[in-house]
């Protein structure tokens, strides 16, 4: 008979003859690893504990397993760059798990089905003021209700959401979702005050009897460049675009527009004019496509919908709409470099997006706290600036700046504020070793392909700002939930106990896995050799 009907692959034993025989060298352990997915999570999730109940069926558990770390699923499936995907081992096998659609589907189901989040708060809670309700200060506030404090959000703009809500467009962020979840938050206690600027940490502190702050404002500041203009007709910054887009205002930006950047606000601005009504927006950007910080496929969607990119140009000079762009090389480094040769662009509206600043200066006059020569705050490992009891967190301080990651330092703030308010120490648990694809031992072959997410073409985009992504049904979230290999950790598959020549490994029950008798095994690995997911360590007596 063909040794290819068979599941399992053909033992190598003379890896592991030296554990076998009259005195056993090595014995098999059962361990847990760090899966990829869940160390390259910015927030933190537990990813693959909460897939595992989705693959079960058992959503509203995979829901509240999901909301332990991270309260926004529906605009976290969404809006994430998901670098746990980038991170999937999967992506060796065939394709990555589609983390972020299984997310949204719990995320969206949530809200269909009015599911609470199911939380027990410590007593002896205090009171803390969040300055700000973006995605780091809303996620403070979620995780210290948690924790069983009363928060208090003043907010100086006139909605919550910070820049999820204006700095991402409705056709990736529905306004729907994001208000409902952030609605979750106040449901739970949270109180947000909008329309209410603070000017002065210490006396909102004393006046609210607050015990502690957390600091959480954005970077809502478009950074400023100078370019030679004697008569620049329409130029503003792309934060202020988007806002006065999501406002409602009449623009006028006429029918042709320049984009100056090459980040994803940029690419947002760009789109965003096409659905206005220009004709043509164009990206000026002064490096090549490989070294823009947008992401491939906010460029791909924007090239889909008409946008173009001048790649290596750079802005001169602006005469009325007339605009002098001069051509860049890059040099043996991969660094732009001018090359004296110009060209002229007509254009109706110039939209500037060379990056965010955050507003710092009303903390000046706090002592204690420290700045960067960029303007952005110094924390320590607690998150706490040089002030007592005052954290910051977010895009105001040094880090990359996303809505996962500004999302991951509320929840770290908040278990810092709750030591501190406690008089207790916090410290992260430690972690286990991450387990990589060449530690897995996938002895099964898969044919299971990604299944991709519905989308609008690129004619019906251009309509309005409808969703351009489409949720999972029921069925596909249930079978991209399937598709994840549980590396590092037991799914109970049985490898290792229909693999043992001794019998020396007994069967716990579902959930409970498995215990090794080692009166009877004898070194040889079998298991380790059938544990797809590596979930068993060979170790020295």
């Amino acid at each position: 008979m063909s040794s290819k009907k068979y599941m399992t692959g053909s033992l190598d034993l003379t890896k592991h003859d030296t554990g076998t025989g009259a005195h056993r060298s090595r014995k098999p352990v059962y361990m847990d690893f760090l899966p990829p997915c869940n160390h390259a999570c910015p927030a933190g999730e537990d990813i693959q504990a909460w897939l595992a109940l989705a693959q079960a069926g058992e959503y509203e558990a995979a829901w509240q397993k999901l909301l332990e770390n991270n309260p926004f699923p529906a605009i976290h499936g969404r809006v994430c760059y998901h670098p746990c995907e980038t991170a999937c081992n999967r992506n060796y096998t065939d394709d990555t798990v589609s983390i972020h659609a299984v997310e949204r589907f719990l995320g969206d189901l949530a809200m269909e089905k009015g599911w609470k989040p199911e939380f027990t708060p410590k007593p002896g809670g205090k009171r803390v003021l969040i300055v700000g309700a973006g995605p780091s200060g809303l996620s403070a506030a979620y995780h210290l209700i948690r924790l069983g404090h009363e928060v208090e959000i003043r907010e100086a703009g006139p909605v919550a959401g910070g820049m999820i809500h204006f700095g991402i467009p409705a056709y990736r962020m529905p306004r729907k979702e994001l208000n409902q979840e952030i609605q979750r938050v106040v449901d739970m206690g949270a109180k947000i005050v909008l329309d209410c600027r603070v000017e002065d940490i210490e006396k909102a502190k004393a006046e609210g009897g607050f015990d502690a702050v957390f600091i959480a404002v954005g970077a809502h500041l478009s950074k400023n460049i100078e370019i030679p203009s004697r008569d620049a007709r329409k130029m503003m910054d792309a934060v202020s675009f988007l806002k006065s887009v999501e406002n409602g205002e009449d623009l006028q930006l006429g029918r042709r527009v320049a984009i100056y950047g090459g980040g994803n606000t940029a690419m947002d601005a760009a789109r965003t004019a096409k659905r206005l009504g220009a004709e043509e927006a164009v990206i000026i950007y002064r490096r090549d496509r490989a070294s823009m910080p947008a992401h491939d496929f906010e460029a791909d969607e924007a090239i889909e919908e008409g946008v173009k990119i001048n790649w290596l140009r750079t802005i001169k000079e602006i005469d009325c709409t007339t605009m002098t762009v001069e051509v860049m090389e890059l040099d043996a480094d991969g660094r732009p470099q001018p090359t004296g040769r110009t060209e002229t662009l007509e254009t109706d509206a110039l939209i500037m997006a060379v990056g965010q600043d955050t507003d710092t200066g009303f903390l000046k006059k706090v002592e204690g706290i420290e700045f960067n020569w960029d303007g952005t705050v110094i924390v320590g490992p607690n998150m706490m600036t040089g002030a007592d009891g005052v954290f910051a967190g977010g895009d105001m301080v040094p880090s990359e700046r996303s809505v996962t990651i500004a999302t991951g330092h509320g929840k770290k703030a908040a278990r810092y504020i709750d030591a501190w308010l406690r008089g207790e120490s916090y410290q992260p648990a430690a972690k286990h070793p991450i387990v990589e694809h060449d530690k897995l031992q996938l002895w099964y072959s898969t044919e299971a392909p990604k299944r991709k997410q519905g989308e609008l073409s690129p004619e019906a985009r251009l309509g309005g700002f409808e969703e351009i992504l489409q949720g999972y049904s029921e069925k596909e979230a249930l079978f991209e939930a399937k598709r994840c290999l549980s590396c590092g950790n037991c799914f109970e598959c049985d490898g290792c106990y229909g693999s043992c020549p001794e019998d020396a490994i007994i069967k716990l029950g579902k959930g409970k896995r498995y215990l090794y008798d080692y009166d009877k095994c004898t070194g040889c690995a079998a298991c380790f050799e059938q544990c797809p997911c590596h979930a068993i360590e060979m170790v020295k007596e």
